[in-house]
């Protein structure tokens, strides 16, 4: 990727955050040594030190810090910092968790890979196996991209990570997400853009559990049941395709 092409894309690191008291400072110094045209943090009624700790932050550029009054949960908080970036004119999201779990110096992965197909949505996908991720989530992962790949008409090799790369012209076309709920939101929106003709490009990345994390928000049965619920539906509209379906087991790139 070019000085110049570097220097012509716009784009904005969002991250929703809810009582990241421990991660939130850490995770804001990495970020800040990518040089973001934006960092936008939305604190989402955070019941610990996180707003304070944001607060003491907001002097530097190019940081700006938004406070929920009440807990919307990430979907919200990602559709607000969405409206933002749309509003700011920048040509790309990138969402991180605030716990800590992806890596500032993976951003430039992203940004590469949004050169070479600008219409695809990123996702950093995390490396998997049980010796670095919890039986629970390796287990509802797997479930999950099963049951997404199928809806999306091709294989997902990380449905759940929040680690991604948005183009905005994408955000444009999902206005009908803004009431997904949740960890659903992040799901959905990977068949919505593969029917809008948007599919994704992945970059690996390591799976990284800090020790002083704190408990994660997703809890895996419950927000799976969620999911599958949205996937059934989506199912129901493509007949329960059986040529996605082939797609999905054999792990089929998009035709495009």
């Amino acid at each position: 990727m070019s000085s110049a092409q570097d220097k012509a894309l716009q784009y904005m690191v969002l991250v929703p955050a809810f009582n990241e008291e421990s991660t939130i400072k850490i995770l804001i110094d990495t970020i800040l040594k990518q040089k973001p045209d934006q960092l936008l943090i939305i604190n989402d009624a955070s019941t610990d030190q996180t707003a304070k700790i944001l607060d003491e932050l907001t002097h530097q550029q190019p940081i700006q810090v938004l406070h929920n009054e009440q807990n919307l949960g990430k979907a919200g908080s990602l559709w607000r910092g969405f409206e933002q970036a749309i509003e700011q004119n920048m040509d790309v999201v990138i969402t991180m968790d605030g716990d800590g779990q992806h890596r500032a110096e993976d951003i430039p992965a992203l940004l590469q890979s949004h050169q070479t197909k600008p219409e695809h949505l990123v996702i950093g996908a995390r490396e998997r196996n049980l010796k670095t991720q919890p039986l629970g989530r390796f287990l509802a992962n797997r479930f999950a991209n099963f049951w997404i790949s199928w809806a999306a008409g091709y294989g997902i090799s990380d449905s759940q990570s929040g680690f991604r790369l948005y183009p905005a012209a994408l955000l444009k076309k999902i206005d009908n997400l803004k009431n997904s709920e949740g960890f659903v939101f992040e799901s959905e929106v990977i068949i919505e853009a593969a029917w809008q003709g948007h599919y994704t490009s992945v970059i690996t990345i390591p799976t990284i559990y800090h020790k002083n994390r704190r408990p994660s928000h997703f809890q895996p049965w419950q927000d799976i049941k969620k999911i599958t619920k949205m996937v059934a539906r989506r199912l129901v509209i493509t007949h329960f395709s059986l040529k996605d379906l082939f797609a999905a087991l054999t792990n089929k790139p998009p035709a495009k």
